[in-house]
């Protein structure tokens, strides 16, 4: 099972957005595809008209009492399974504090649903924690939306640092700018510098700032589905084209 994760340090970027569209357009592959929604705040949750509880909450699952699988939910969508957010996500620092190889702990959590799931991703939630290192050690690739903004490289700089300062295996980074609007002159150097200068690092793709991604709340559905020839649903299938390896 190959694990994705949208993280930034830095919240208001994207990543849920990015997570529910990559994860339609991966279920729509064919291939069998889980969403854990990691934020206790639950948008993913709520746009895939999931109720956000987890029965034993956060501590249910890390502690093993709950088993991960019973905590799944079919979503609307073929091949789309949700693991919906709980409001008690914002105590999983603790509960992954309690346990056993405290820093791997998702990643064990992931291995029983391997032989279910093709594909997983994991909406994380803004921030540096035991959630995000945990996040590391599960994610074989890191999905990272970037404003074109000054504190976009800053906070980019900060991630790579952590990332790096993680034990291997460490995930793969992928960056890819969100939310662009190229009419702003800031977003288009920092489009241009940034680049140039982390050539490799930064996808193709570029995630323009269109009112259809705020619409996935109102119409609680990814962009592909009510809105399939927009310009922004081309733009993430071409992310998912860029960032997906086939396995």
């Amino acid at each position: 099972m190959k694990v994705y994760a949208t993280y930034n340090i830095k919240g208001g970027v994207g990543k849920t957005s990015t997570a529910v569209n990559l994860a339609y357009l991966a279920a729509g592959s064919g291939r069998r595809t889980l969403l854990w929604d990691l934020d206790p705040q639950g948008a993913a949750t709520y746009m895939l008209r999931v109720r956000p509880r987890v029965r034993g909450g956060s501590r249910g699952l890390v502690s093993g009492r709950r088993p991960i699988d019973d905590a799944v939910k079919a979503t609307d969508f073929d091949n789309l399974d949700l693991l919906p957010a709980d409001f008690s996500y914002r105590n999983m620092d603790l509960d992954l504090d309690d346990a056993k190889r405290r820093r791997r702990r998702l990643d064990e959590l992931l291995s029983g649903l391997a032989g279910a799931y093709d594909v997983a991703f994991l909406d994380c939630p803004p921030g540096v924690s035991l959630l995000s290192e945990n996040v590391l050690h599960a994610a074989d690739v890191l999905l990272v939306p970037l404003i074109p903004t000054t504190l976009s490289l800053r906070t980019y700089a900060q991630l790579t640092r952590f990332v790096a300062d993680t034990p291997r295996p460490r995930p793969e980074i992928v960056a890819f700018f969100s939310m662009a609007d190229r009419r702003k002159r800031l977003h288009r150097e920092v489009i241009d510098t940034m680049g140039h200068d982390h050539a490799g690092r930064i996808a193709r793709t570029i995630i323009p700032s269109m009112t259809l991604i705020e619409q996935m709340a109102e119409r609680r559905a990814p962009v592909p589905v009510f809105a399939p020839t927009a310009r922004v649903s081309r733009c993430y299938e071409e992310l998912w084209a860029e960032v997906d390896d086939g396995t």
